[in-house]
């Protein structure tokens, strides 16, 4: 591993397969949240935020489904019932 920055309270090194390994002053690993925190901050990596989900959208599938259901258990209660 390379050291890519180094600063008092940690140190960036880059792996062999390109990606990142964060430690801190006293050689633990930084992983998890705190980790994409500092990558980011050092632009070497972009977080991606996820949309936020529409309710009317949401709403709009539900009630799609519902109506889709509802023909076939009327179908359902229509049809003959064999002996």
């Amino acid at each position: 591993m390379k050291a890519v920055v180094k600063t008092d309270e940690y140190t960036i090194y880059q792996r062999r397969d390109e990606r990142y390994a964060v430690e801190d002053a006293n050689k633990k690993a930084i992983n998890g949240d705190e980790k994409a925190a500092i990558l980011s901050k050092h632009e070497l990596i972009k977080l991606a935020v996820a949309a936020p989900v529409v309710e009317e959208v949401v709403e709009e599938v539900v009630e799609e489904a519902a109506a889709e259901e509802a023909p076939a258990e009327d179908a359902a209660a229509e049809a003959p019932k064999e002996d």
